[in-house]
Parts: C-alpha cells; sequence; structure tokens
C-alpha cells in the first residue's frame, strides 16, 4: 500500500491541497507574471497559504519567480512575480511531442524545409477549420470574435486570455486593440526547434479574426507567455458603429 504524498519531509499531502495548488498554477498560468497576494484575492486565500502552495511548485521546478520593476513596490524596486518555468511547460506538455519532433527531423532530412513547412501549414490549417465554426458563429464584431477564439483555444490547453486598451488618439478618436495572451504552448518545445508553428499560428489568428495582427512575443523565443497585439476598430468620438476590419494576408495559409 503506497503513503500518501508529502511536500516536504514530516508534510502530508492531502487531495484538497493538489485541488487548491492546481487552482493556484491555473492563475499562474493564465496571468503571469502575477504576484501571491493577487493570487490570494483572486482565490479568497491568505497569502501565506498561497506563497505555501507556491514554495511548494516552486521546489517541484513547476514554477518560477520573476522580478518585475513596480512603481508600487516602492522607487521602482523590484517586485516577486510567480511565471511557469520552463520545466512546468514540459510537464503540463503530452506525451506524443517527443515523436512529433523525431518525425519533424526525418521530414527535414528527407524533404528539406519544404517539406516541414507543408507539414506544419497542414496541422495549423486543422487548428484553424476547427475554430473557424466557433469564431463566426460570433458575428462580425472582432472583440465578439477574439471571444470566441480564446476561449476555444483555452479548450484545447492554450490557457489563453485577453485584455482591451483604448488609448486616445488625436481629434478625438480612440484606437481599441486587445492583446491576446497564450499562458501555455502544448508543442512549446517543438515550436523551439520550428518557428514555423508560431508564424502560421499568428497568421491564422489574423484570418479568424480578418484583421492584421501582430505577434509581440512567444514563449519559444524566451518569453513567459505568447502575445499577439488584435486592433479592434478605430473609433471616433460619439460614433459607435464605425468599425474598420482590416483581411489581413499573412504567412503560409490558404
Amino acid at each position: 500500500m503506497s503513503s500518501p504524498a508529502t511536500d516536504h519531509p514530516g508534510t502530508v499531502r492531502t487531495d484538497q491541497d493538489d485541488t487548491t495548488r492546481s487552482r493556484v498554477l491555473s492563475l499562474v498560468l493564465a496571468h503571469g507574471p502575477i504576484s501571491a497576494a493577487q493570487i490570494a484575492k483572486d482565490l479568497g486565500l491568505t497569502p501565506a497559504a498561497v506563497r505555501r502552495h507556491l514554495d511548494v511548485l516552486e521546489s517541484e521546478q513547476i514554477v518560477e519567480v520573476s522580478m518585475v520593476r513596480s512603481t508600487q513596490s516602492g522607487a521602482g524596486r523590484p517586485a516577486r512575480r510567480y511565471v511557469v518555468a520552463p520545466g512546468g511547460h514540459e510537464q503540463l506538455g503530452h506525451d506524443y511531442r517527443g515523436l512529433a519532433r523525431r518525425a519533424l527531423e526525418t521530414m527535414r532530412e528527407v524533404g528539406g524545409e519544404d517539406l516541414v513547412d507543408t507539414f506544419v501549414s497542414q496541422e495549423i490549417g486543422r487548428w484553424r477549420e476547427r475554430y473557424r465554426p466557433q469564431v463566426e458563429a460570433a458575428g462580425p464584431d472582432v472583440e465578439d470574435r477574439l471571444n470566441a477564439l480564446t476561449a476555444a483555444m483555452s479548450r484545447d490547453g492554450f490557457v489563453a486570455s485577453h485584455t482591451t486598451v483604448t488609448p486616445r488618439g488625436p481629434k478625438g478618436v480612440t484606437l481599441r486593440s486587445a492583446q491576446l495572451c497564450q499562458g501555455h504552448c502544448p508543442i512549446q518545445d517543438i515550436a523551439n526547434e520550428y518557428p514555423e508553428f508560431c508564424e502560421q499560428e499568428t497568421a491564422m489568428i489574423a484570418e479568424l479574426l480578418d484583421v492584421d495582427v501582430r505577434r509581440l512575443s512567444t514563449m519559444a523565443a524566451g518569453a513567459h507567455v505568447c502575445t499577439t497585439h488584435v486592433p479592434l476598430q478605430l473609433r471616433a468620438a460619439g460614433h459607435t458603429n464605425s468599425t474598420n476590419h482590416t483581411t489581413a494576408r499573412q504567412g503560409g495559409l490558404s
């Protein structure tokens, strides 16, 4: 009979601990870099309880501390924020990735970059066609389509979320945009070696949303999250129905 799991010597880990820890990890995935205080507030826990779970996740190399400069922490002093560690992404991934990497290596040896590009385009194309009905059902509004795409990608393990910003431009024009963030990439280690996946994914997002998008960061390039800039509309003050959608033509997706 196996003994109960432990976090540290002399400490028995319960199912409740595992459930709470999963909730803590989910917030780090979705919103990292994030502070222990913010996690505690979101989950209704004490900061001390959250730090205990974060300490365990850090000891298991699932999360790590990122020092972020914040004016709120005093004279620009770096503040402790938590992000998913490279080892955490590895543990959250899928067992088939090793097989997929070897298959890509064989394709490159046999058919060169053209064969790899064709394979990547086909794979991202499958994602695109899986997401398309959900995005199309949201209607023509870019933000509604983005909401649908975010939900669909999250169901596939990308832990997607987005935030909207509305800076005011000249002559009363507001330039609304959003940042689509993906807190986890199921194929990150493959994308590290084959950036074609990131390029084709960006093109897929542009095509589904029907706007020109711009990739700001990727985990494959060392960032903590993949971030994509999505223009929502050009809206003049007092006019709420003037939306300008620009069809994107990026990458190799047809």
